[in-house]
């Protein structure tokens, strides 16, 4: 059956294209989601860019019709903008009929008055909308169509039971993904925790290089000084050393090792190997408070704030660096600081151009060859930004995304979750033999780290 969707504000920023993914229903753009795109448009970072986005957008269907009457889709469907049905009589005494989200209430509720035959749905990204929507009798759902939808996000291994034999001839040079009769199929990149089922002392950690199952290359390695700690850590180090992987996503809690893994091994990959020319972090400016346009100073120190993590990856290793050489140097271990700065260091590399520190704002319209690029904070990019992200990738190139996509890690409302870039690229990567995926499970930062990330 054919449906009315209403689209608010929130999803088409979340989404700039997505009046193209209702199949054969109808698209209802109410007059009041133009204003407010249009209001928002040269605000600084995702929302104005995909404010923009979705404007040039609406102009080429424009190139097809008219907008008031509907254009038809290639699945069928009518995308249309509503100037009419804002007839306020349903709204109890009290509400404000003069914000907008109660006139996109209000030409949902008098549409679905309208067209009783046809289900009229409100589609918001707006927890208080869908609220206010439910309250007022009209059917209201989140955006779906780029959610993660899966029980359990992918973590990029498994613990398995295997004989011993198996495990010898792993060490040995490897087996075929046949010989472990598993439920489901291994993805390229996929770690495998091995576990003897004759002996449970006999374990190895092997990867799925695509055809084979093989032992760890780099296991005994170390980068920048830095010596991964834990089990997952160790597989995170191996998709990042390994340059035939030109992606790499790792999440996981505060504390648990993301960027510190990453900042070590491009640092390792750049300076001291001369593998890439350069490393560029980038890092979405989301926050509670101020944009990045309203920062004073050049666009390296409205960054600056937001790079707090790199300079505190950086600051570590260097201390790492500057002590006398040890073979069981560890992440928690401290040592004395360098003779200079971290600021010192990063502006030197900077000046070189060999270190890059850039927003999203910047990103559209480049290509990174031959590069380290660190994402941080994935987290809080939309699909469509990944995509533009990934995008990027010259030749020679290896994209890192780090983040935490738990919903308190969030602070950009158009993504949860479930819906967020980073999660979205997990997924929609995981079956290519060039990319791996690893989620860090333990909080290495500090005890007290560990307890809050746990606890609270």
């Amino acid at each position: 059956m054919v449906k009315n969707y209403i689209l608010d504000t929130s999803v088409i920023v979340h989404d700039p294209l997505c009046f193209y993914n209702f199949e054969d229903n109808n698209v209802i753009i109410p007059i009041i989601t133009i204003e407010e795109l249009d209001n928002i448009k040269r605000r600084e970072g995702m929302v104005g860019y995909h404010a923009r986005i979705a404007a040039r957008e609406l102009n080429k269907l424009r190139g097809k019709g008219n907008l008031a009457e509907g254009i038809r889709t290639e699945h069928g469907g009518l995308i249309r903008i509503e100037l009419n049905h804002m007839d306020m009589d349903f709204v109890p005494p009290g509400i404000d009929t003069n914000k907008n989200d109660t006139k996109i209430l209000a030409i949902a509720k008098n549409l679905q008055k309208m067209n009783r035959n046809i289900p009229t749905i409100l589609v918001t990204k707006d927890v208080y909308m869908a609220i206010k929507a439910d309250a007022f009798g009209i059917p209201a759902q989140d955006y779906h169509n780029d959610k993660v939808l899966c029980d359990e996000i992918y973590r990029g291994y498994r613990e398995i039971y295997a004989s011993s034999d198996l495990i010898n001839q792993i060490y040995n040079g490897g087996i075929k993904e046949k010989d472990l009769n598993l439920a489901t199929p291994l993805y390229p990149n996929e770690f495998l925790d091995l576990t003897g089922s004759d002996n449970t002392n006999h374990k190895v950690l092997a990867r799925f290089d695509g055809e084979n199952i093989v032992p760890l290359k780099y296991a005994k390695q170390s980068a920048w000084g830095l010596t991964p700690i834990n089990r997952e850590q160790r597989m995170a180090f191996e998709l990042l050393m390994d340059s035939s992987i030109p992606f790499v996503s790792i999440t996981g809690g505060a504390g648990s090792g993301k960027t510190i893994l990453a900042t070590a091994v491009a640092l390792e990959k750049v300076i001291e190997k001369g593998e890439y020319s350069k490393i560029l972090f980038v890092r979405p400016t989301v926050a509670a408070g101020s944009d990045i346009g309203y920062l004073p100073g050049t666009e390296d120190e409205k960054l600056r704030p937001w790079m707090g993590s790199f300079y505190d990856a950086i600051e570590t290793l260097m201390s790492f660096r500057s002590t006398e050489k040890d073979e069981n140097i560890k992440m928690h271990r401290y040592s004395r600081k360098p003779s200079f700065s971290v600021d010192n260091f990063i502006e030197t590399y900077k000046s070189k151009g060999i270190i890059e520190t850039k927003t999203f704002t910047y990103m559209r319209g480049r290509t990174l060859s031959n590069a380290m690029v660190i994402v941080d904070e994935a987290q809080e990019l939309t699909p469509h930004l990944a995509k533009l992200m990934l995008t990027r990738a010259g030749f020679g190139s290896k994209f890192v995304f780090i983040g935490d996509p738990s919903d308190n890690q969030i602070d950009n409302f158009m993504v949860d979750a479930r819906s967020n870039g980073l999660v979205y690229t997990v997924e929609k990567m995981k079956e290519f033999k060039i990319t791996g995926h690893v989620t860090l499970a333990q909080v290495e930062r500090s005890p007290l780290a560990g307890i809050a990330e746990k606890n609270m």
